[in-house]
């Protein structure tokens, strides 16, 4: 329409200049207020657009949160105080919406209005020609059809400005999102991570998610191939921060993370999330089957090793007793399986790729007693040979750790074995009481 409307315009206007110049004048001199006017609509439109897709967006976060988590909500007697937050929400998306299709729907005829004052004048100035005998009625009858056709295209770009303000508006929020600032690039010449041992080293690391306020402050480690490395404190003092400053989800401010003697900023992100396996506390599951599930860091793997990793973590009894097996299909959150269950399977996986080197945030927080106890025994034999950092809450987990890293304001105050820390009577026995003492009261 715009290619067309514009050939249109300039043949027109050539015809109409071979006809009187005069005439032609007057409607080139009339034809900005067209444009004067659609943009002032333009303008209105876009705005009133822009406002009906972010109240539109509100609307849709306000209800994939309630409907995601309905239980919370009906469990807290929320649902009328929901309600009454959608019908809000809802009421000014339907104002938003009338403004906007008002905006949109005078576009059209404002430029027709417009159009008819060109027709108009051309009227009235090709008589007076006609009066002086400057332009024939044939001319004059010639002129009129070519101004209406002159016309006919700004009536059809007016209507394609329009959708194309609504589709800019809705697209607003994603070009945002495109314009956020990226990730730090990789040199042109990242390394690629090979024959990865296990030597992390961290020195001097400085880390902050709001500036002005470090979380991570002068944090030091040595960790050679095959250590455990357990890392505990209260909540908020840094332990899943050390985990995405390692894994490179983040940069640290100052200082350096290297592996294998190399500093993790100058390798390929991809080859050194390779290098770990990662079980956390939140888990996460695809859309597809069970086998999908555990081969996702292993596609190539055979039913025998799928089978083989499912035992190791003891989830292998429950999915056989499925219909379908390891070909039962799943939705993102798990369907019918528990959180137990979910966890399990994401074990599954790591167990499979067996990298060489692994990452434990509380890997096995929302599973009962009794089967932690045989997945630490399979952990045990994974993590023989294999660097292995340990994220957990409830110390009885980590007695075997090789170096117990203790936290507190974003520092280690406290690093040792089990043994050596209960014998210093710091911070980590005080912790470690306070745990076992609940836990008698408890029993």
């Amino acid at each position: 329409q715009l290619f067309t409307g514009i050939a249109t315009i300039v043949g027109t206007f050539c015809f109409m200049l071979s006809v009187n110049v005069t005439i032609t004048f007057v409607v080139v001199l009339i034809t900005p207020v067209s444009f004067i006017v659609a943009n002032f609509i333009a303008k209105r439109t876009f705005s009133m657009f822009r406002l009906q897709s972010e109240i539109r967006g509100e609307q849709t976060g306000l209800i994939d949160e309630m409907v995601g988590n309905q239980k919370v909500v009906q469990a807290f007697g929320r649902g009328k105080k929901v309600t009454k937050e959608f019908d809000e929400i809802n009421e000014r998306l339907g104002k938003a919406y009338l403004k906007a299709t008002f905006f949109s729907s005078i576009t059209n005829p404002s430029t027709r209005f417009v159009n008819s004052l060109v027709y108009t004048g051309v009227g009235i100035t090709g008589a007076f020609a006609v009066v002086n005998g400057s332009l024939s009625v044939g001319q004059l009858s010639s002129f009129l059809s070519y101004a209406n056709q002159y016309t006919k295209p700004f009536n059809e770009i007016s209507g394609v400005v329009t959708e194309f303000q609504n589709a800019v508006a809705c697209a607003q929020r994603i070009f945002d999102l495109i314009e956020e600032e990226p990730q730090t690039p990789e040199p042109e010449n990242a390394v690629e991570l090979k024959d990865i041992q296990g030597n992390v080293r961290a020195e001097h690391v400085d880390f902050s998610y709001v500036e002005g306020q470090k979380l991570i402050r002068d944090f030091n480690l040595d960790v050679k191939p095959g250590q455990r490395i357990a890392i505990v404190g209260p909540t908020g003092c840094g332990k899943t921060t050390i985990i995405n400053l390692l894994m490179r989800f983040y940069d640290v401010k100052n200082g350096s993370i290297s592996v294998e003697g190399t500093d993790i900023r100058e390798m390929t992100r991809k080859s050194l999330r390779a290098g770990y396996g990662m079980v956390l506390q939140d888990t996460w599951l695809k859309t597809g089957t069970i086998r999908d599930n555990i081969t996702m860091g292993r596609p190539d793997a055979t039913d025998e090793e799928v089978i083989a990793a499912a035992k190791a973590s003891h989830i292998h009894s429950y999915i056989r007793r499925l219909p379908q097996g390891y070909d039962t299909w799943i939705t993102e959150d798990g369907g019918g399986l528990s959180q137990g269950q979910k966890q399990l399977l994401c074990i599954a996986r790591v167990m499979l790729c067996r990298p060489p080197m692994l990452i434990l945030d509380e890997a096995t927080s929302s599973i009962d007693t009794r089967t932690e106890l045989k997945i630490q025994d399979a952990f045990a034999a994974l993590m023989k040979g294999r660097t292995t950092f340990i994220v957990a809450h409830r110390l009885s987990t980590i007695r075997e750790a090789d170096v117990i890293l203790v936290m507190k304001d974003g520092q280690i105050i406290e690093q040792g074995n089990h043994e050596s820390l209960l014998a210093e009577g710091g911070f980590y026995k005080h912790l470690y009481e306070s745990q076992f003492m609940k836990s008698q009261e408890s029993a």
